[in-house]
């Protein structure tokens, strides 16, 4: 029995020690486009964004999630943002949708997490904004709840996610770092056939562009044929027992949220959210007929919120030009891509449901064949 303990005691230690040693793409001298990256590389580089996430993680049937992105760490029902939805492809649920895309404006945190859990989190951010001190009269919330199918290493019929592990997320969300990996709503996930994931990046533009922050957060869980940098990662990887993922399911979807401090509305806030897509299929990934691939953007601008109960008819705010605009496209396209590669490379080998293994992208051969078409050094 003792040597059993030492032997469960070992396989754990080395686990954590495998999880600790998955670094993030820059770390592993991978960089993905031109301009620079803001201080933590991630989505809280927005002043002002937070991030909560709660893992579920229980026995060998519970790998889901929550995890919540909050524009600002006010009361959001009585000073919405400017936001925007783009729908690659609508093969999924993103409620609250259309209030947003009707009025352009977001009043609620944004919370992803698994298919079926899509009506336990709606009822738990309508409930937290209700709460809110303040909010005492309001008798309408337009909670915006986002998803993706975490069926295969979860036991997405049992609904184990609960309003509290949803007002949990909202009320844990910090600025800071962002765990990614299997983390939060990315825990069940699985993207081109390996382990997928929460994933963040950022761009800074230096200021004769404007110097506004872009940060993209993900949740990757979709299909297509892996591209690093440009290198044929997922096509040289075929020779392995995972190759049938690859090239057969390609179905699932992509969860990802832009968030910007530039002055923006919500018509050039959807057209940066449909360059997002641009960065996904960068990465390689195609949009498939089962993919919901939904983009929600919105803008942190101090002077761009909007009032519950506003006393003036008008509202005079600064926007930017649209001949700005060309500047954080670029900046969207290139955070999405290292956001949804960076919840790749972080990522780790996951058994759930049924005994099912999902393998993490494999480190080691990945970065060999980043050095044989030079997008690392030897």
């Amino acid at each position: 029995m003792r040597n059993l303990l030492l032997v469960g005691c070992f396989l754990i230690l080395a686990t954590q020690l495998m999880a600790q040693n998955r670094k993030r793409l820059r770390e592993y001298g991978i960089k993905i486009g031109v301009l620079p990256t803001g201080q933590l590389n991630a989505i809280t580089d927005v002043a002002g964004v937070r991030v909560g996430q709660v893992t579920l993680s229980k026995g060998e049937r519970i790998r889901t999630g929550v995890t919540a992105i909050l524009p600002h760490g006010g009361n959001l029902f009585q000073e919405k943002v400017p936001a925007a939805v783009f729908v690659g492809n609508g093969f999924g649920k993103l409620a609250g949708s259309t209030q947003v895309q009707e009025l352009g404006n977001l009043e609620t945190p944004i919370i992803l997490t698994n298919t079926l859990s899509v009506g336990t989190a709606m009822n738990a951010v309508v409930d937290y904004t209700l709460k809110l001190p303040g909010n005492e009269q309001v008798q309408s919330v337009n909670a915006l709840v986002g998803e993706t199918n975490d069926g295969g290493l979860n036991d997405i019929r049992g609904r184990h996610v609960t309003e509290k592990n949803v007002v949990d997320a909202i009320q844990n969300a910090r600025a800071g770092v962002v765990e990614e990996g299997n983390v939060g709503a990315g825990t069940g996930t699985i993207c081109f056939g390996f382990k997928g994931g929460i994933g963040t990046s950022s761009r800074k533009l230096p200021q004769n562009l404007g110097g506004y922050t872009v940060g993209v957060l993900v949740q990757s869980n979709f299909g297509g044929v892996l591209q690093v940098a440009g290198a044929p990662v997922g096509e040289e990887l075929e020779r392995f027992s995972f190759r049938q993922q690859i090239l057969e399911k390609a179905d699932g979807s992509c969860m990802i949220v832009v968030a910007t401090d530039a002055p923006l509305d919500a018509r050039n806030l959807e057209r940066m959210a449909s360059r997002a897509m641009l960065g996904l299929g960068k990465t390689g990934g195609i949009a498939s007929n089962g993919s919901g691939d939904y983009v929600i953007a919105f803008s942190t601008h101090p002077e761009l919120r909007v009032a519950y109960e506003g006393k003036q008819k008008t509202q005079t705010v600064p926007l930017l030009r649209n001949d700005e605009m060309s500047p954080l496209f670029m900046a969207t396209i290139e955070a999405t891509e290292e956001a949804i590669l960076n919840s790749l490379f972080k990522a780790e080998t996951t058994v759930g449901k049924d005994k099912n293994q999902v393998v993490a992208l494999p480190l080691d051969k990945t970065l060999d064949i980043l050095r044989k078409h030079h997008v690392i050094r030897p």
